[in-house]
């Protein structure tokens, strides 16, 4: 299947961006795709070859899930690169601009769901980033 790819500018410098996407405590904060979810716990080692978790759950308690992964590639403020545990790939850049950070995320989609709603699902949890790196 052909890879999917989605975007966010942030109105923030490089290294706001960088620790906001790295450290398990805004994690936390930002990582679920709408309101009814929410990622309780994170664990991250932001490094070539460390290990991440993100428990993301339905806040009803009906649902939820382990989101991990083991990192390839950790270039400092531009690139972060995994490989998730069912072994779809994942790439992030990172480029700052006058203030801005561009973020592109592309990865590998999964068989189960819709290309269109993993698409969305993903930007969703972008865009709370974005928001949630803006708005601290």
């Amino acid at each position: 299947m052909e890879k999917i790819t989605i975007k966010a500018n942030v109105n923030a410098p490089i290294t706001k961006v960088w620790n906001f996407w790295g450290a398990p405590e805004h994690i936390t904060k930002w990582c679920q795709a709408s309101n009814d979810w929410h990622a309780p716990s994170a664990e991250n080692d932001l490094r070539t070859g460390g290990k991440f978790t993100t428990r993301m759950e339905a806040k009803d308690g009906s649902f939820g899930f382990d989101f991990g992964g083991i990192y390839d590639e950790v270039i400092e403020h531009q690139l972060i690169a995994y490989t998730m545990e069912d072994g779809r790939t994942v790439k992030i850049t990172f480029e700052e601009k006058e203030g801005v950070t561009e973020i592109i995320e592309t990865f590998d989609p999964e068989s189960e769901n819709p290309v269109e709603m993993q698409r969305d699902g993903w930007q969703a949890i972008l865009d709370n980033f974005k928001a949630y790196t803006e708005r601290n």
